[in-house]
């Protein structure tokens, strides 16, 4: 449906667009460095934006305005498309996910290797730390340090690898005194292990400290619970539905004695 105004507009070569949300006008008046008016009377070049190429371009079924070469452009725009909804929501998802990733390292500037390398070094460490303690503490670290391992064999499961196989290669990767396979983890391309931080699978450290954090309060207040509570109500309805059922059993026996003990005439 075309308006009269955008025909007006479309005949003297000026593009005219209709219905715009607040959200766009005002994305594009910061990327344009235009400001948004009320009115179009008395209208000065201050508040006028600018960029180096405007196109209506056809992407599908829809039609999309692209400003490129904003001298205040500080974001980009990227479409997503796809068979189905799912496809298209997964995606956005994954990129939304690589995208903090990214903020996160760029504002914390600190990172450690990915695909299971450092949890298999911390796993490492704490067995080695474990054989100098006494009594039962050694057996909560060795529990912690094989809780760790969990994350590449997941990793393995995921990609349809033989976890213990690459376990084992990784715990003797870690194992070794010079100290140089700390950072193999799992490498999904080969199905093996790798140098992870030289094929730069890296991680954020504060998100890795905030897992760690985060599981181990889950694990201590599971292990601090020591009786749990039912709902009264859910008990009593139980017990009824039970005693209901065995009732109805016990009728239909009485029935059916009763007709065996008849006798016939």
């Amino acid at each position: 449906m075309t308006f009269v105004y955008e025909q007006y507009f479309a005949d003297r070569d000026i593009f005219c667009a209709g219905r715009v949300t607040e959200e766009d006008l005002q994305r594009v008046a910061a990327a344009t460095g235009g400001t948004v008016q009320t009115t179009v009377n008395n209208i000065i070049d201050e508040v006028l934006g600018s960029c180096e190429l405007f196109e209506e371009r056809q992407v599908g079924n829809e039609r999309f305005n692209i400003f490129s070469g904003c001298p205040s452009g500080q974001t980009a725009t990227i479409v997503l498309r796809g068979g189905a909804d799912q496809f298209i929501e997964e995606a956005e998802r994954s990129l939304h996910d690589a995208i903090m990733i990214v903020r996160r390292a760029l504002k914390n500037s600190t990172v450690v290797a990915g695909g299971g390398a450092i949890d298999m070094e911390i796993s490492r460490y704490l067995r080695q730390h474990a054989r100098t303690i006494a009594g039962k503490s050694q057996l909560f670290i060795n529990s912690y340090a094989k809780a760790l391992e969990v994350i590449p064999r997941q990793l393995c499961d995921n990609a349809g690898f033989d976890a213990t196989d690459v376990l084992n290669k990784l715990r003797q990767k870690h194992a070794l005194p010079s100290g140089e396979g700390g950072l193999f983890g799992v490498d999904i391309n080969t199905g093996g292990i790798a140098d992870s931080f030289a094929n730069f699978v890296w991680e954020p450290a504060v998100v890795k400290i905030n897992a760690i954090n985060a599981a181990t309060e889950a694990a201590c207040l599971v292990l601090s619970v020591d009786e749990t509570v039912k709902n009264p109500k859910s008990e009593s309805a139980q017990g009824e539905a039970a005693a209901s059922a065995m009732g109805g059993r016990g009728r239909g026996g009485a029935f059916r004695g009763r007709g065996r003990g008849m006798r016939r005439r």
